[in-house]
């Protein structure tokens, strides 16, 4: 039996996870800041949930999460990293303070939980951290710009953290999802407070209060979830994972543009050698 520990169950992708989980038969730390939203889910599976409160810029909170579910299950073999939520604007736009809890939440969080878990899975030499981030931090979309680039950290940490735990027999898989139904682009999404008028072609129609996807994306949050858990328990988890068919659409004209701007730009970048 295998135990989880998902962040940021009440809702979305981290829900369906942590039903996906449940029904398999795992255990799991079922956790959110209002952890009323996740006391069904213990209610339907008594034996194998358990809820906790958990915000992650919390670092007392974080701690005890992380001892609840250990003394409870005896360690944690899978951290999932979902608990976040998105921003947009401008990034001339951007206001400080709410930059900074974007940054709390969707990095240090992860880093947090990080850093909670690895002393056990270390001493076992096996388990896996799945940071979830988005397609967002690959197509860097105009008004996008601090949620692209906190994915884009969170993906970076992992890639690094993935060669640093491999060693020792724990597994760092960093996921990257279009575009999913569930509440991300409605409650969950918050915005810039003082639009600027020179962003209104760019930035204006991805602006919250102009938002036309919420509830008309294409993925399916349960085959998400599915898709998530025979990645993670393969015998050689990707060190990433695209889900859906526009993020894999995405993906590819991002990475067919930056070979093609390369190879146009190579022979300035290889000039830069010293000359013997």
């Amino acid at each position: 039996m295998t135990t989880w520990l998902i962040t940021g169950c009440s809702t979305g992708l981290g829900r369906s996870l942590a039903e996906a989980v449940l029904a398999r038969g795992d255990s799991a730390a079922v956790t959110a800041r209002d952890v009323s939203a996740v006391e069904d889910l213990v209610a339907a599976h008594p034996g194998t949930a358990l809820a906790l409160a958990l915000d992650v810029t919390d670092a007392a909170q974080v701690a005890e999460a992380v001892r609840a579910a250990e003394e409870r299950f005896g360690g944690v073999d899978v951290l999932v990293n979902n608990a976040g939520y998105g921003y947009r604007g401008a990034v001339e736009e951007g206001d400080d303070a709410d930059v900074r809890r974007l940054f709390d939440t969707n990095f240090f969080g992860a880093v947090a939980m990080v850093k909670a878990v690895l002393p056990g899975m270390r001493a076992r030499r096996s388990g896996a951290v799945v940071n979830v981030s988005s397609i967002g931090a690959r197509v860097c979309p105009p008004g996008s710009g601090y949620y692209a680039a906190v994915k884009a950290a969170l993906e970076g940490m992992s890639g690094s953290l993935r060669q640093e735990l491999a060693p020792l027999g724990v597994a760092v898989m960093a996921v990257e999802p279009g575009g999913f139904r569930t509440d991300f682009a409605g409650r969950s999404l918050t915005g810039a407070s003082a639009p600027i008028a020179d962003y209104a072609e760019t930035v204006g129609p991805r602006r919250k209060e102009n938002d036309t996807v919420h509830g008309t994306q294409p993925g399916d949050p349960a085959r998400a979830a599915e898709a998530m858990i025979t990645a993670i328990t393969s015998p050689e988890p990707p060190a990433l994972l695209l889900l859906g068919t526009d993020a894999l659409s995405a993906a590819g004209a991002v990475l067919d543009a930056q070979r093609a701007e390369l190879e146009a730009w190579r022979e300035l970048s290889a000039s830069t050698d010293l000359q013997d």
